[in-house]
């Protein structure tokens, strides 16, 4: 299964927050999913970190991404762009967009790690938290 990580849950789980839930700290730790991290994601922890609002730096992220043979970065490319949902902000849109990516033109099992209220009660995609 493809697990596409939200901003929040990936800092929470790089920051042993005890705010990530058990389903999201379990599918992210699991050797049995692949953890997508979008560029998107990285942008928003350079702004966060930059605001001092979180702990996470992006060289963190980075380094994490690097030793997890089950995590991937992922860009913000055109069949992503094609499949934006308009009904949320551009942020969320870009993460929904590719976990649609991923599970309609790639034909992969996908879920998005996100608390987010918004993205989850919207059924554009099937949710994990």
């Amino acid at each position: 299964m493809i697990h596409v990580a939200d901003t929040h849950a990936l800092v929470w789980f790089l920051e042993g927050s005890d705010r990530l839930s058990a389903a999201a700290r379990q599918a992210m730790q699991s050797l049995d999913t692949d953890i997508v991290v979008l560029s998107i994601v990285l942008a928003e922890i350079v702004f966060l970190y930059g605001r001092r609002r979180i702990g996470t730096d992006l060289t963190t992220v980075l380094e994490h991404v690097s030793r997890t043979d089950n995590c991937t970065l992922y860009p913000l490319d055109e069949t992503v762009v094609e499949h934006l949902p308009i009904e949320l902000d551009i942020h969320d849109a870009v993460i929904v967009a590719t976990a649609l990516v991923f599970r309609d033109v790639l034909g992969k099992d996908v879920a998005l790690i996100t608390k987010d209220a918004r993205i989850r009660q919207s059924n554009v995609v099937k949710t994990l938290w």
